[in-house]
């Protein structure tokens, strides 16, 4: 079974909630029918107003029996939601007035059904921005206990079976963190250890890439990974990692053992953190056009709760594979 016929056996097998904020953009209203048709989620919200959900589905000829559609002005939980939206961003100058208005926006909204557990996950980013969807979520659900850094990564699939759990790697960050902090390498590194658990169901090993192996070049770059390596060391992080190391010494046991022996990655490395965003994208769209790697992603990690960011170029197939593998990490 491949990779996204995992991840949807796991989803229908969770059964899990989802929200889908941009319920009135077409792709997404139709990823909602195909989502229910295959029982993919135990339940689909989609939220705007019902006039204009409807007329979407109408003009695209979806039947929106069993979606469940709510406007967020006009729900029940509105007072609700708004207080708690306040109670959450008080301490920043939010008002009360100001919360109202906040929480009329669908992104806010759909944050707040996860944060309360009337919603398992989150998935939007057809038509809105990265930026706004890490904001609804920061705001509201928050990071996981003990970091501060939202991230990304990508599921590299279909590679040459020598080489991270049977060809298949965790690529991180590479699509939200542009030059992160040691502290922020840090956190990316252990959310990207989580991501492995739950999309390989494998134990992490993680190589903190650098363009140097234990010192071998001197550099302010080079520093920086060196003390991310140390911060996780100091938090006693329960999963094997070592760097800074090149990518041929956290891939392949003989470089290693030449360029930093007895390592604990022993050059096996399933995860890698790369130490910037140029160096992150780069890397995983080399791989997947040059060594013809399926890739899945970017998938946002770090978060308390579940959320999924979608390119705005994301076809309805896209949508409903990222809701699939977004609901089979719903703890």
């Amino acid at each position: 079974m491949d990779f996204v016929s995992q991840m949807k056996a796991k989803a229908v097998s969770a059964a899990r909630k989802l929200v889908l904020p941009e319920g009135t953009e077409p792709r997404t209203v139709k990823a909602a029918r195909i989502l229910v048709n295959e029982k993919l989620a135990g339940s689909v919200t989609l939220l705007g107003k019902l006039a204009d959900i409807q007329e979407v589905a109408k003009t695209n000829g979806v039947d929106l029996n069993g979606i469940q559609i709510i406007s967020p002005a006009d729900d029940s939980n509105f007072n609700k939601y708004t207080q708690t939206y306040y109670e959450l961003r008080k301490h920043k100058g939010m008002t009360q007035d100001q919360a109202k208005i906040d929480m009329t926006d669908t992104l806010r909204w759909g944050a707040m059904m996860v944060h309360l557990g009337d919603a398992d996950a989150m998935v939007a980013g057809a038509e809105n921005t990265t930026g706004n969807v890490l904001r609804a979520g920061l705001t509201i659900i928050g990071t996981v206990q003990g970091l501060k850094t939202a991230s990304s990564c990508f599921m590299l699939t279909d590679m040459d079976p020598q080489y991270g759990k049977d060809g298949s790697l965790i690529f991180s960050d590479c699509a939200v963190v542009p030059n992160p902090t040691p502290e922020q390498l840090s956190d990316i590194a252990e959310s990207a250890a989580l991501s492995c658990r739950e999309l390989l169901n494998t134990e992490p090993i993680v190589a903190m890439l650098s363009f140097s192996t234990k010192g071998s070049a001197k550099h302010d770059d080079v520093t920086k990974v060196q003390s991310a390596v140390e911060i996780l060391k100091s938090k006693k992080v329960n999963f094997i990692f070592d760097g800074e190391m090149q990518a041929d010494a956290a891939l392949v046991p003989e470089v290693l053992e030449k360029k930093a022996p007895g390592s604990p990655v022993r050059g096996k490395a399933n995860v890698i953190v790369f130490p910037n965003l140029d160096s992150g994208n780069i890397g995983y769209k080399l791989v997947q056009r040059l060594g013809k790697a399926q890739a899945y992603g970017p998938f946002l990690q770090g978060f308390a709760k579940p959320i999924s960011d979608l390119s705005r170029g994301a076809s309805v197939d896209d949508i409903v594979t990222t809701c699939a593998i977004t609901l089979s990490r719903v703890k």
